[in-house]
């Protein structure tokens, strides 16, 4: 983990039964500024309780190491897990997968909460394959205006995290790279990628281009292309998640719908589009059934 090591244990409370728990630790050796960040990262998830959102069992912060216990989450993050699958889900629990992630932003975003790092790598899935948005290292509260943004002066190559960590330049929609406005638009932004990373069984997005290259294509124009065996509604809702113009984009609250009406009508899922992503070749795709 970022701050330490992060280990599974058995959290035992009076009267109750033994549960599985992770336990994060902070590093020895820590300042007290990375003993706050730390602590700052629980208190936020302290304060939410939803389905789809990774719940907070509690903080030790007598003696050392100073921990972090947080729900035990058996497939740990979606990115590995998917890749570690690749080809094994129906395109009907793909998209269970992307609505549990769905409602547990959308529940955030009501919230007031910007996450600011929405990826399937800070995405946990439990044995059952519920999905919950994770690492909240980056989150910021959005006072009661809605327009407000979390704004930073430092420069785009620079460094823009709080921790010392860099911008997630793949996943972070454009007026987040240019002018630090994060809002729950920019969390759409990124949940467009994560739902493409899902669709692709963890692919990395925009592959091997530099970061730097990918700033410019956006720029121009270029989005990513429907993974192989994507339907098509899927991919048009990635493609509305990546609007230019931050308002066009949908809400939380709209994607839950799309996704649930996806899912109550499995006919709508069972079209591929013609493109893809991964090579493959000609002659398997010539007579691809409707």
């Amino acid at each position: 983990g970022e701050f330490g090591e992060v280990c599974s244990g058995r959290l035992k409370l009076p009267g109750k039964r033994d549960v599985a728990v992770a336990i994060k630790t902070l590093k020895v050796g820590y300042t007290e500024k990375q003993r706050r960040d730390f602590l700052c990262e629980a208190s936020i998830m302290g304060q939410f309780d939803h389905p789809n959102v990774v719940h907070l069992e509690g903080v030790v912060t007598r003696g050392k190491p100073v921990m972090i216990v947080i729900e035990f989450m058996e497939n740990g993050a979606l990115d590995a897990f998917l890749r570690k699958h690749d080809g094994q889900f129906t395109v009907i629990q793909l998209v269970g997968m992307l609505r549990g992630i769905a409602a547990g932003m959308r529940y955030l975003a009501d919230m007031g909460y910007v996450h600011r790092d929405l990826a399937a790598r800070n995405i946990l899935v439990n044995s059952n394959l519920v999905c919950k948005v994770s690492d909240f290292g980056l989150s910021r509260v959005i006072e009661d205006d809605p327009e407000a943004v979390y704004t930073t002066t430092k420069n785009i190559t620079n460094v823009n995290k709080d921790q010392g960590g860099k911008i997630p330049v793949r996943w972070t929609a454009p007026e987040a790279i240019q002018y630090r406005k994060f809002t729950s638009a920019s969390d759409v932004w990124s949940y467009g990628i994560v739902m493409w990373e899902v669709m692709s069984y963890g692919e990395r997005p925009y592959w091997d281009m530099s970061n730097q290259d990918v700033i410019k294509a956006i720029e121009e124009g270029y989005r990513l292309p429907a993974p192989m065996d994507c339907p098509a509604g899927l991919h048009q809702l990635m493609l509305d998640c990546w609007q230019k113009e931050r308002a066009e984009r949908p809400k939380f609250e709209q994607i839950v719908g799309i996704l649930d009406k996806m899912i109550r009508n499995p006919n709508s899922l069972k079209t591929p589009l013609g493109t893809c992503s991964r090579p493959i070749s000609p002659l398997l795709d010539q007579n691809t059934p409707d």
